[in-house]
């Protein structure tokens, strides 16, 4: 039962590929390290990340980028599975952008051996590190998936009140 998975794979494709031509696009016009400011709270940057999200790992040896690549991987065998079942459309949206995002990074590892950030928030000194738009799809489907939940309890507690 493929059908009503094939527009959550679009879903899934077109962060991957957003994300992808981003990057692309940051390689190519800015150096390495370079950084242009955008707002005062937001600069552009070209920075290069081999680990997870926040740095996580960064500073290992190097065997994190297969760690990474395999669970990366692994995610989305799972994500791909789960979006073969029929979904509500908010718990399908989430896990498309999770999948996508994942797969996004995978690329960045495969291909560079490392991620590309650029997206920079910073406020009086202090930076968030930087990320770029696959860790966007990743928080906005996780955000998808914890309103799903929200609701799933919230119609379960309303149901308990009324039944007893």
């Amino acid at each position: 039962m493929l059908a009503p998975a094939l527009p959550w794979y679009g879903v899934a494709a077109a962060a991957v590929a957003a994300d992808q031509a981003a990057k692309l696009s940051i390689e190519r016009a800015f150096v390495y390290g370079k950084q242009v400011e955008i707002t005062p709270f937001f600069n552009l940057v070209h920075v290069l990340n081999p680990g997870a999200a926040f740095s996580f790992l960064a500073g290992a040896s190097g065997w994190q980028r297969y760690f990474f690549i395999t669970l990366g991987l692994l995610v989305a065998v799972w994500l791909i599975r789960q979006l073969k079942q029929t979904l509500p459309r908010f718990e399908a949206v989430g896990y498309s952008l999770i999948l996508g995002g994942a797969l996004g990074n995978v690329v960045d590892r495969l291909l560079r051996g490392q991620v590309v950030d650029f997206l920079d928030f910073h406020w009086q000194g202090m930076h968030w590190p930087a990320f770029n738009l696959a860790d966007v799809a990743i928080s906005i489907g996780v955000g998808c998936l914890i309103a799903r939940f929200l609701e799933i309890r919230d119609k379960g507690n309303k149901g308990r009140l009324l039944s007893g």
